[in-house]
């Protein structure tokens, strides 16, 4: 594995170190600020076991915050890069969406009273419209749904009627 030498300018060294002392802001950020204050060859360089065994990151870690300063910079080394969305794993969308709630809207099985999350993955695998789907996907896609108890509308869950805890006031 090829290694980055880290070599910071007073000006960065200098902000590095206030981040440091500061320590109001992600943990993640001040850790890399710290792999790059140890990794800096201006300073007392360390290697990457040392800094590792200081900070309790791991190697790889300390490879990527290196790799990043050389060739995006300071910002990039320093904050955290989101993760890309990804459309491809999303398995319940459109016309499987549909006729999930089209199912849950409808009667349950025989000897059920109501759906069930698994009742409902385990129907959408057996109608062929997905491979396999956990109950969990199940639950987020109905819960983005805008039907919901307790909505005016019903929709993929059937309003409850709620019992009154108490008769009328009593004077």
């Amino acid at each position: 594995m090829t290694k980055y030498k880290v070599s910071l300018t007073s000006e960065e060294r200098a902000g590095l170190e206030r981040l440091v002392s500061v320590g109001k802001t992600a943990a993640r950020k001040l850790t890399h600020a710290r792999i790059l204050l140890l990794a800096d060859t201006a300073g007392a360089e360390k290697t990457d076991e040392e800094i590792a065994a200081v900070l309790a990151v791991s190697l790889p870690t300390i490879g990527r915050v290196r790799q990043r300063f050389v060739s995006e910079g300071l910002e990039a080394a320093l904050n955290h890069r989101p993760q890309p969305p990804r459309p491809d794993k999303i398995k319940i969308k459109g016309g499987v969406e549909q006729e999930l709630i089209r199912l849950a809207c409808s009667d349950p099985p025989e000897g059920r009273c109501r759906w069930t999350l698994c009742l409902l993955a385990d129907e959408l695998v057996a109608l062929g419209l997905v491979a396999s789907v956990s109950p969990e996907t199940v639950r987020q896609a109905l819960k983005k749904t805008t039907f919901g108890p307790g909505s005016s509308k019903s929709g993929a869950f059937r309003p409850r009627p709620t019992p009154r805890s108490s008769g009328g006031w009593r004077t």
